[in-house]
């Protein structure tokens, strides 16, 4: 199979889809590799890293989508390569369809399969490629919360840590997932007065076990995200939904009630965004205000740290970009549910039941 790997043009996204180690393995398998010149170097890697692994370097992304059977990205096709997708061609990034209605219905009739990174979900209920992104942008979150607090940046002007004498920073933690029990991790560390809410009891069992003494895990509920908004000094964003967009549990009004300079990073932007005045920012230009609160809502966080997570995201999507390109995505499918469940479009029908629901749309499962 030929495979291809354009240079990503979303806006300061700086990850690449193959490494050179993940090429060697591919060619292994008999198959050929198609890089852009400049794929990797955001993330340090050169074009003669490649060219030494046995890719083939190509000009321009236009040649990746005409010669590639299988083309990896990292995040979703933009308008400028949407002309290029091919019927039958398969397609494997990060789609996250039920933020856009546009990429739904290009995607439809472009008839490529989809097959997104953030529904692969293997026997155990976990994500193993969303995973390492979201360790990745759960830990950022904490780091950017931190920076825009700052009165520089028009924040409260607060230390998460605090100091002795002076209270630490109210941090406000809404999902109790990978990205929630990162950013506590590292804001707990930091000496924050941290607050998680989950509707999964079990969870919050377990994240009370094993956070220190400065974390207080509560039930979500209208009242309790209320009344830990209104406290909260950085407010942290992190519920999913698989294949869904993510649900406003964060309220306009509940935002109207957020101190002066407060900050939000809603980490489920690339879903839509939990909290209902959130809208997608850039690196470049990574935050807004309304209602004098800060809102940071940039829809590839990992994408700043692109060496950790191009490699993070690189080990965790290899075996499955192999076993894919070996069998095809259909026998791929049949023998491995995980793959089975990243599917989300076939050749103008959609797979994904979340995706489906999401816009009103008809559903075909695969098989």
């Amino acid at each position: 199979m030929i495979v291809g790997v354009p240079k990503e043009i979303k806006p300061d996204e700086y990850r690449v889809a193959f490494i050179p180690a993940g090429v060697e393995e591919m060619l292994k398998h008999g198959h050929t590799v198609l890089v852009e010149k400049g794929a990797g170097l955001g993330s340090g890697i050169s074009d003669e890293e490649y060219a030494r692994a046995g890719a083939k370097l190509v000009d321009k992304f236009q040649e990746i989508y005409n010669q590639s059977q299988f083309v990896m990205k990292v995040k979703e096709p933009l308008p400028e390569e949407y002309p290029f997708l091919k019927e039958g061609q398969i397609v494997f990034t990060f789609f996250h369809f039920a933020a856009s209605k546009k990429l739904t219905d290009t995607i439809i009739k472009s008839k490529i399969v989809a097959i997104a990174y953030e529904t692969i979900r293997d026997e155990h209920g976990q994500h193993p490629i969303l995973t390492p992104m979201s360790e990745v942008a759960g830990r950022m979150s904490i780091q950017e919360g931190a920076k825009f607090l700052e009165n520089p940046m028009h924040g409260r002007g607060i230390l998460l840590g605090g100091v002795p004498g002076v209270a630490p920073a109210e941090v406000v933690i809404i999902g109790g997932g990978v990205v929630g029990s990162n950013a506590a991790k590292v804001a707990a560390g930091i000496g924050a007065r941290v607050t998680i809410l989950d509707i999964n009891l079990d969870r919050l069992r377990y994240l009370d076990d094993i956070m220190p003494k400065n974390v207080v895990t509560l039930m979500s509920n209208i009242h309790n995200i209320r009344e830990k908004v209104r406290d909260a000094d950085l407010l942290i964003g992190a519920v999913l939904i698989e294949g869904s967009r993510a649900p406003h549990v964060v309220t306009r009004e509940m935002v109207q009630t957020m101190k002066p300079g407060a900050v939000i990073v809603d980490v489920a932007i690339d879903q839509g965004g939990c909290v209902e005045t959130s809208k997608p920012t850039t690196h470049s230009n990574p935050i807004y205000r309304e209602y004098d609160v800060i809102h940071y809502c940039v829809t590839n966080i990992p994408g700043a740290v692109a060496y950790t997570s191009t490699h993070a995201l690189t080990n965790a999507t290899t075996p499955y970009a192999i076993a894919i390109a070996d069998k095809g995505y259909e026998r791929a499918a049949r023998e491995n549910p995980a793959i089975l469940r990243g599917i989300n479009m076939i050749k103008g029908s959609v797979a994904n039941k979340a995706v489906a629901d999401t816009f009103g749309m008809s559903y075909r499962a695969f098989g």
